[in-house]
């Protein structure tokens, strides 16, 4: 009997120190996930809904990293979400944490002082073909270029004036900046 009752107490022990093992690795960490968003517009809902963390760490279990979405509103103000690429990328190199941009468009902002900024969208570059299709469509033989001057507007400049070129579409004033249309 003395025997059994030591068994049962040296099996009782083994189960609560598993269980505890086991306690002990199904600790989740978490990591906070930055994100600006115009919150309550289609995109942004279905940008959301495409966050169903829920759903994705239910089917794996396995996984002990959670990540944790801090949603920011920008207010529908575009220029600002994507002009703040310059602030994200001082403050992702700082606290060394990757920065994944979906508006910043400038391929000079990729190399621009940081490891831990990416660019999820396309460049540039890619957009000019859209604006002279329409031109074209439309059978514009002048238009008038207005951009930004800084990185975000500099960059499509060079590639938006080789495709109107190639339409045979003039700039009747090259290169206007905000400033300088006023």
């Amino acid at each position: 009997m003395k025997r059994n009752k030591s068994l049962l107490v040296f099996f009782i022990s083994i189960f609560i120190l598993v269980e505890l093992s086991r306690g002990q690795n199904n600790r989740k960490t978490e990591v906070n996930v930055g994100v600006v968003t115009d919150v309550g517009t289609v995109l942004s809902d279905i940008d959301i809904k495409n966050l169903s963390l829920a759903d994705f760490y239910s089917s794996r279990p396995q996984f002990q990293t959670r990540l944790i979405p801090n949603i920011a509103d920008s207010r529908n103000d575009v220029v600002g979400a994507a002009a703040a690429a310059h602030f994200m990328i001082d403050i992702g190199q700082k606290s060394q944490v990757p920065i994944v941009s979906y508006s910043a468009t400038s391929p000079s902002l990729t190399s621009l002082r940081s490891p831990y900024f990416f660019r999820a969208t396309y460049e540039d570059s890619f957009q000019v073909n859209a604006i002279s299709s329409i031109i074209k469509l439309f059978g514009w033989r002048e238009v008038v270029i207005v951009y930004v001057d800084n990185t975000f507007g500099e960059g499509i400049m060079p590639h938006l004036t080789d495709a109107l070129q190639e339409i045979n579409v003039s700039n009747t004033i090259p290169f206007c900046n905000i400033s300088q249309c006023h």
